[in-house]
């Protein structure tokens, strides 16, 4: 690991998204909340925030820091694209962004694990399904007034 004794406490704040793209029969079903598994949005959120406290778990030379705040948000791109977004927020010595990526990541995942079922083709297959566009929105320091 780096050694971060000798910096300063600042704030940090990360926000990064990505994408899942669904069948329209799929996102009609989230929208609805029709899915058997249950209410796709809700796990999928609550799964991201967990991801984002279990970083230095997950990511092992990520630094175990405190996370002052954690949110997961979905909007309807179009009738087959979802898009998440995961924002953290932390007062220490390094900043936030894996956790954001994290967040997002698992998010989408647990997306896909609670719509699987209609979205496998005849194969077992996915041709439909995609998650793509993971990327850091913005990493942010500044220091406390």
């Amino acid at each position: 690991m780096i050694n971060i004794s000798k910096k300063d406490d600042v704030i940090r704040k990360a926000s990064a998204s990505g994408k899942i793209i669904l069948k329209p029969s799929t996102i009609e079903r989230i929208k609805n909340n029709t899915v058997k598994k249950g209410d796709v949005k809700t796990i999928a959120r609550i799964a991201g925030i967990n991801a984002v406290k279990k970083v230095p778990d997950l990511i092992p030379l990520c630094h175990s820091i405190p996370i002052t705040s954690a949110s997961i948000e979905f909007k309807y791109e179009d009738e087959k694209t979802i898009k998440a977004s995961c924002k953290v927020e932390s007062i220490g010595k390094t900043g936030v962004e894996m956790e954001a990526l994290t967040g997002v990541s698992v998010a989408l995942l647990n997306i896909w694990d609670l719509v699987k079922m209609y979205e496998k083709d005849q194969d077992g297959q996915y041709p439909s399904a995609i998650i793509k566009d993971i990327e850091v929105d913005l990493k942010l320091k500044k220091r406390q007034n």
